[in-house]
């Protein structure tokens, strides 16, 4: 969808029987999946029946023309399809091959299957987030993040296919993606062999630093540094606490974290989160409100970002959409969006991109190895 939405012409090949399964998956919006319309922005559909014996050949035509090619079926199953890597690179010397799987290709465990929630307790995310249990992020995130690495990696390898006339194989794994994630917890544990302890929304390593409780509501806070510390003690009126030998160095305050919580919090229970972040932004020091879903898309900075378009779908009219968080001077990339497609909604023009004449489209579709939406 990003490189779709950047420009790239998108061909998204799916069974005919049924279309990505992501389609059945609630909840719907006047009988479209919601959770397909969020992943499917600015790519075309060609409805391609798999098991009938023409279609590899169908796909291995379409890679003569064809810039990239991105699969995501578990390890193994494309070779067995005739439609590897090298199958393919022996067609199209110059293709950008992609491949994103839950595990990897090859491992011990590459042919466990790879579904979001199991690659984030399995990488380590979920065993620091949350405070009392492991939690997932409430977004597939390694879906998404591995998305993103690959769209990243094809960038790059591209920049070689032009430059040399030689293509390349990319690949990413949502393990690997979501263990890239790990950052500063990460680099702890392989510098010094220490866990970082489950902090909730607290900072680990910073405190005060987290959420606290004002009297309409949690908000953000985030002194960082001692100079911040000491100027929200004058903006809360708490300067006893840079005198409290507890309180007096962000160690101590790290190892005091509970009490020093209590204390903020009772002096943030007297005013609203609005006045609480508008004193504390405008002396300095980084605090924000804990938003809804509803709020975000309300929100006036978010608006101002233009990270909602509308793209017109055949059935829904249209539909908002939340955009990639790129922008360019010269060229609004996302005017004008392209709705997530119905099932085989492009077939027809999918293939005359890549040189199907309307005889062989026609005849394609007479013996059902494409399927054409009317």
């Amino acid at each position: 969808m990003a490189l779709g939405d950047l420009g790239a012409s998108v061909i998204k090949v799916e069974p005919a029987q049924g279309g990505d399964m992501t389609r059945t998956w609630g909840p719907f919006s006047e009988g479209q999946s919601v959770y397909y319309l969020s992943t499917n922005r600015s790519k075309q559909s060609l409805a391609l029946d798999f098991r009938h014996p023409e279609a590899h050949d169908v796909l291995k035509r379409m890679v003569l023309a064809s810039d990239v090619f991105i699969e995501n079926f578990k390890p193994g199953t494309v070779e067995a399809m005739g439609l590897g890597y090298e199958a393919l690179k022996a067609i199209n010397p110059r293709l950008v091959y992609a491949s994103i799987s839950g595990f990897g290709s090859s491992g011990p465990s590459c042919d466990n299957p790879g579904f979001d929630q199991i690659a984030q307790g399995h990488a380590g995310l979920m065993a620091m987030t949350g405070l009392e249990a492991p939690t997932r992020v409430g977004v597939a995130i390694g879906d998404m993040t591995a998305g993103m690495w690959a769209a990243l990696g094809i960038v790059a390898a591209l920049r070689t296919s032009e430059a040399t006339g030689q293509g390349e194989r990319v690949e990413t794994s949502l393990i690997a993606s979501l263990v890239s994630l790990l950052g500063v917890q990460g680099q702890r544990y392989l510098s010094t062999g220490n866990l970082s302890p489950r902090t909730g929304n607290s900072n680990p390593v910073i405190s005060p630093y987290g959420t606290f409780t004002a009297s309409d509501g949690p908000i953000n806070v985030a002194p960082a540094t001692d100079t911040m510390w000491r100027t929200m003690c004058a903006v809360m009126k708490l300067d006893q606490l840079l005198a409290d030998s507890l309180y007096c160095s962000n160690a101590q305050r790290v190892k005091n974290r509970a009490s020093l919580q209590a204390l903020i919090d009772a002096r943030m229970k007297e005013k609203p989160r609005d006045e609480w972040v508008r004193r504390l932004t405008e002396r300095g020091i980084p605090a924000g409100l804990i938003n809804d879903v509803a709020q975000v898309f309300s929100d006036p900075q978010v608006q101002h970002c233009g990270m909602v378009r509308n793209a017109h779908h055949p059935l829904l009219g249209d539909v908002p959409q939340m955009v990639i968080p790129i922008s360019y001077k010269s060229v609004d990339i996302q005017d004008p969006a392209i709705a997530p497609p119905q099932l085989g909604e492009n077939s027809t023009d999918a293939l005359k991109s890549c040189s199907f004449c309307d005889e062989e489209i026609a005849t394609l579709i007479e013996k059902k190895v494409i399927f054409q939406h009317s």
